[in-house]
């Protein structure tokens, strides 16, 4: 018997909010004319909106994003890796963006992987590459393997360790929760950066509208604690990577060496100059690392 999951918490705080966040959503998605809406998926955690892009002749990439981002925030970065592959891009329901806009009880990230594996099948008919961001990694590891999974690339992962937290997490943080604005959501996008990203370019400067944007109209969502041991066992037969940004202060290459080691016996790959946003910092380097997973 199938267990569906009760809903009890609303993303958006109020219907005009919602109606902003999914106006954003659209005019972002429309800078890239070739990135087509697939049908709506119905799922377990509720209707999935997904994305496909046409793209060169390596492996599809499947891109589960990281907290509070989705498919319109991620449209250059995924711009950048369709010069090899195709891409699809996935809105997380409980996230902001097209999916669905409630939350499950406890959102655990187990019942995101068995959302994941609904989901695959009705999105892609062969292997992809399942890229996933932060969250994305821990959601891309609490699912089941299958054939469709070519491999895994796993950006700044939550799921193998818990994430660093400092005074200079909470003083970045707490004024963009508190006071949402063009200046607080900078200054938290400055700290989740890595020195080589210049937070004053065109596409920077539209993620910190978009922060701006999460804190004023919705409910954001902790980072996932460590995944059980039997969530990795179960890829020992997958190609997996796992890399970070040099400077990431959540996920820190020191951080997540041991447990990458340990849980997965892979190296963690440095992407210099990057922080907790590489996959939207160094689009380019993540594309390497793609390569590498080609079947």
């Amino acid at each position: 018997m199938t267990v569906v999951p009760r809903r009890t918490a609303r993303v958006y705080r109020s219907e005009t909010a919602e109606r902003s966040v999914h106006a954003w959503c659209h005019r972002a998605l429309s800078q890239w004319p070739e990135l087509g809406p697939l049908p709506p998926v119905e799922t377990r955690l509720g209707p999935t909106q997904a994305f496909r892009a046409a793209g060169g002749t390596g492996t599809p990439v499947l891109v589960l994003s990281g907290t509070n981002f989705n498919a319109a925030t991620t449209v250059p970065a995924a711009r950048a890796l369709a010069a090899d592959r195709p891409v699809l891009l996935v809105d997380l329901p409980g996230q902001p963006g097209l999916s669905c806009g409630q939350r499950t009880a406890g959102s655990r990230i187990e019942a995101y992987g068995a959302w994941l594996d609904e989901l695959l099948p009705r999105i892609t008919d062969g292997p992809v590459i399942v890229l996933g961001h932060s969250r994305g990694a821990a959601i891309a590891l609490s699912s089941t393997p299958n054939p469709l999974v070519a491999g895994m690339l796993l950006l700044n992962p939550a799921g193998l360790t818990a994430a660093g937290v400092s005074s200079e997490s909470m003083r970045a943080t707490l004024p963009w929760m508190i006071h949402p604005n063009e200046q607080t959501s900078t200054r938290l996008l400055e700290f989740l950066s890595g020195p080589s990203t210049d937070t004053g370019c065109e596409e920077h400067r539209s993620e910190a509208e978009w922060l701006t944007m999460v804190s004023r109209h919705c409910r954001t969502h902790s980072t996932p604690t460590p995944l059980h041991a039997e969530s990795f066992l179960a890829w020992a037969g997958t190609p997996v990577r796992v890399a970070t940004g040099s400077h990431d202060p959540f996920f820190s290459p020191a951080r997540l060496h041991g447990p990458a080691r340990r849980f997965l016996d892979s190296d963690v790959r440095i992407i210099e100059g990057a922080g907790h946003l590489s996959l939207y910092e160094q689009p380019e380097s993540v594309a390497e690392l793609l390569r590498e997973l080609d079947t």
